[in-house]
C-alpha cells in the first residue's frame, strides 16, 4: 500500500475507476459527425470524498479530454487554503452502469479524479467506507427526491 493509498484508508475515502468522456465529441457521434472511436475518453482513478462537493480532474486529463473551460471558481481545501481554479465543462462520466455530465474544478498537478457529493447525489450512489463500495440506492433506476 503507498502513502496516497494510506492516507485515503485513514481519512475514509477509497478510489474506484471511472470513465471520463468530452460529451461535445459524444454529441458529435451521435449525431454521425465523427466516428465513435474518436470520441475523447479516457478511465482514471477516482477518489471518493464525500466531504468534497464537486467532481475534480487534473489539468492533464483536461487537456487529454480537449474540455472547454467555463470560468474560474474559488477553492477552499481541508487545510484552510483557497485558490482559483478553471472550471472545465462538459464532462460525462461513466460508473457502475450509471452516467451523467458534469462540470469540474480543474486542478493542476492531481494524479486522480476526486469524486464529491454532488457527483454522488446526482447518480444516486450511498457510500460504504467499510466495505470501500458505491451502491446504487435502488439497482434499477436513479431515484430523485422532490417535495
Amino acid at each position: 500500500m503507498n502513502a496516497i493509498e494510506e492516507k485515503e484508508q485513514v481519512m475514509g475515502r477509497f478510489s474506484i475507476e471511472v470513465e471520463l468522456a468530452n460529451n461535445v465529441d459524444l454529441d458529435r457521434a451521435g449525431a454521425g459527425d465523427i466516428p465513435p472511436e474518436r470520441v475523447r475518453r479516457i478511465r482514471v482513478r477516482g477518489v471518493v470524498d464525500t466531504g468534497a462537493t464537486r467532481l475534480i480532474i487534473s489539468e492533464a486529463m483536461a487537456i487529454q479530454l480537449g474540455l472547454a473551460t467555463s470560468g474560474i471558481t474559488k477553492v477552499r481545501y481541508a487545510d484552510g487554503r483557497t485558490a482559483e481554479r478553471p472550471i472545465a465543462k462538459g464532462i460525462h462520466l461513466t460508473y457502475g452502469g450509471r452516467d451523467g455530465l458534469f462540470s469540474a474544478i480543474v486542478e493542476p498537478g492531481r494524479d486522480s479524479a476526486l469524486i464529491g457529493a454532488i457527483v454522488l447525489e446526482e447518480l444516486d450512489f450511498l457510500v460504504d467506507c467499510v466495505t470501500q463500495r458505491l451502491t446504487p440506492r435502488d439497482p434499477n433506476q436513479i431515484i430523485s427526491e422532490a417535495e
